[in-house]
């Protein structure tokens, strides 16, 4: 059996900074177990190491020290009120020589500075409130949250846990209000339910946990006085997705042998969706959600299939396989080949069943992210959060078609069914001799390379091909990572989101961290990956050749290098880094209305909470990085929204410290002492009314 980690130690003792209690709940301990990835491609790492040296000699001035602003705590008194910290200006800017005024546009604020608040804390100048909570009802008949007497009925109608990726759609004729889609990633059942036993989970707590996964659909309305956004209970066009809502399997894999079940044996249906972490929309009004940590609910499994996708050879730490057996792999061996894909969901149609993309492949999906061709075909980027994995594209070959209607809705709904799935293979442009690891300049004096995206299988309308060698178009598209293997792409410190500019055509991959490169029996540095034993993470910067979508090649260069501004390693694009934010765990990004990339963290390394930062991607103030909110104890940031007048935030796992528990939670966020902590939707705006960061 897997060895469960004590609920002990301190946070950063884990890796990426995350507690024991965030390992065990959300992805399974998977650092603490071998790498699933031991195929002898390239590793990417050692790239960035040689191009953070060079170019920070080149363009950026002398380490001096971080500019941030000082904080002071207001604690919010309304019911929608979040716990509060708000920077105050003067400080920085003084320290800095420079001025919010002088910022790139968009970025015009006081950086709030590192700290460890158990609270929300913003800029001087702007105001917050909670949009919705955990179990919030948003469905007609569902009642109100009671955290003393939780039931799967009821959790099936409020608003689900551990809110992750987050999209704000329009809604015509409903002036003031938008419709907002969330993913559920994980539960904590140990800060869910008072009195829980790991090793006897009742019943009732797993069928709640089950209603509490998924993703939540729920209408949402602005005070255009105050900012303030709230949720609208039981809209028509509210819904829970759970994970036992029927999905529809869709693209050359369905009907497959390798997804037949007993209680499937079309391998066309699937009952719920699992560890969805963050997604994507798409401009044809639907959401996408990427599939991530599947691995950690599906017991007893042997096959090296299954090692390759992190699936433990015992009993999984929530025991869903004592209540249904599709979770034990001896019994259902195919049932996990059922999970790790990119699910589409209709917002809306209340009525529309969420399918899931087998030609988008099958592996730790962590974002699916999409622009079109100019001739109006999809692309889709999706990156795999796992230490040395891969990150992907899928090039869609049907032309999106405009209009509402039915049948244009149902063809749209299609198009990720016909196309070409890539994988990601990079290339330095220093001799392997001028890559220690270590940051030493290459003799080149440059820090970037060349790409190339790997076919891996085309789907047709009439059937699918694989470009494998030995591997069927069905075996390619269920067993994904090792197609990448055998096809030796680029192995990555944890792909997570993958964000194209709307603004440039830019495409922006981000690497949280990875602390086993260099390590005995790890693959060691390329110039793709900054640092040995790479705590902070990175972000590459992809140029698709000609700007073209659907290129076949790309370059890559090195934007940003993320740590203390103070250490050497650190990079920002050119920018000075006396005039930066700290940065550590970059995950999920999203653009602003300027073209800046705002980018949330998870797992912060520097000994401060995480939070959510802005970058200039491109002028003259390129590389400037400034932080615009932390979360609270335990926290982790997620889902940026950035609108002209608001940014959202998804508050996730807060009091997730080792040792916390219902009875001795580490955090009192949202509602204050007395009250359980509660993952939530926090929006934030300019108390003059003024748009964001101007």
């Amino acid at each position: 059996m897997r060895r469960l980690l004590p609920l002990i130690g301190t946070p950063g003792s884990h890796p990426g900074g995350r507690s024991a209690l965030t390992c065990r709940f959300r992805c399974g301990d998977a650092c603490f177990h071998e790498v699933p990835n031991t195929s002898d491609n390239a590793y990417v790492g050692d790239v960035i190491a040689g191009a953070i040296g060079r170019r920070s000699m080149m363009r950026a001035a002398a380490v001096v020290t971080v500019a941030t602003a000082t904080g002071a705590a207001v604690v919010g008194t309304g019911a929608q009120d979040a716990q509060a910290a708000q920077g105050v200006d003067g400080g920085a800017a003084a320290r800095t020589g420079h001025t919010v005024d002088q910022a790139a546009r968009g970025l015009r604020f006081s950086p709030v500075a590192p700290n460890t608040a158990d609270a929300v804390t913003v800029p001087g100048g702007y105001g917050q409130n909670v949009v919705i909570r955990w179990g919030e009802p948003i469905l007609r008949g569902a009642p109100a949250f009671d955290p003393e007497h939780q039931t799967a009925k009821a959790q099936a109608g409020q608003f689900g846990y551990n809110n992750d990726f987050l999209a704000l759609l329009p809604l015509p004729g409903e002036r003031g209000r938008q419709l907002l889609v969330a993913n559920h990633e994980y539960t904590d059942e140990v800060l869910m339910f008072r009195g829980y036993d790991p090793a006897n989970p009742t019943r009732e707590q797993v069928e709640v946990a089950w209603a509490a996964h998924g993703l939540s659909a729920v209408v949402v309305e602005e005070d255009r006085r105050t900012g303030r956004l709230t949720a609208v209970t039981r809209h028509a066009l509210n819904r829970r997705v759970t994970a036992t809502t029927e999905f529809r399997l869709t693209g050359p894999a369905a009907g497959s042998d390798l997804l037949k079940t007993s209680a499937d044996p079309t391998g066309r249906k699937v009952l719920g969706t699992l560890n969805n972490c963050s997604g994507g929309t798409t401009p044809w009004g639907t959401t996408l959600h990427g599939e991530e940590n599947f691995n950690q609910y599906f017991a007893n499994a042997s096959r090296d299939t299954d090692k390759r996708y992190g699936l433990g050879t015992g009993a999984t730490e929530r025991k869903w396989e004592r209540f249904d057996k599709r979770f034990d792999v001896a019994q259902e061996p195919n049932e996990s080949h059922r999970f790790g894909y990119v699910v589409e969901f209709d917002p809306y149609d209340p009525s529309s069943r969420p399918r899931k993309h087998t030609a988008l492949g099958r592996f730790k999906h962590e974002a699916a992210t999409v622009r079109l061709t100019d001739d109006g075909r999809p692309v889709v980027y999706t990156g795999d959060d796992e230490r040395f994995d891969y990150f992907y594209k899928f090039v869609g070959s049907k032309r999106m078609r405009h209009g509402s209607s039915r049948s244009v809705r149902e063809h749209n709904l299609s198009l990720l069914d016909e196309g070409t799935l890539y994988v990601a293979r990079l290339t330095g442009d220093s001799p392997a001799a001028d890559i220690d690891g270590s940051g030493k300049l290459p003799a080149d004096g440059e820090f970037d390379g060349s790409g190339e995206w790997i076919p891996l299988a085309t789907a047709t309308a009439r059937g699918a091909v694989s470009h494998v060698d030995g591997m069927t178009a069905e075996e390619v598209l269920v067993f994904t990572r090792l197609a990448g293997d055998k096809v030796g792409a680029t192995k990555m410190d944890r792909p997570e989101d993958i964000q194209p500019s709307p603004h440039t055509g830019k495409v922006y991959v981000v690497l949280t961290n990875n602390t086993n490169r260099g390590k005995a029996g790890s693959a060691g540095a390329d110039e793709a990956n900054p640092r040995n034993a790479n705590k902070h993470g990175h972000i590459l910067e992809l140029t698709e050749r000609r700007g073209r979508a659907e290129a076949t090649t790309f370059g890559w260069s090195l934007f940003l290098v993320a740590g203390d501004p103070a250490d050497p390693a650190t990079y920002f694009a050119g920018f000075p880094k006396d005039r930066v934010s700290p940065i550590s765990c970059p995950d999920n990004v999203a653009f602003d209305p300027h073209g800046n990339l705002w980018i949330s963290t998870d797992g912060n390394q520097l000994g401060s909470h995480d939070g959510l930062l802005g970058v200039a991607t491109k002028g003259e103030r390129r590389g400037e990085l400034k932080q615009f909110l932390t979360v609270p104890t335990g926290a982790e940031t997620c889902g940026p929204i950035i609108q002209d007048r608001r940014v959202l935030v998804a508050v996730q796992h807060p009091g997730e410290i080792d040792g916390a528990s219902v009875e001795k939670p580490a955090s009192t966020w949202p509602d204050g002492p007395g009250k359980i902590v509660r993952p939530a939707v926090v929006s934030v705006w300019r108390t003059d009314g003024c748009d964001i960061g101007v």
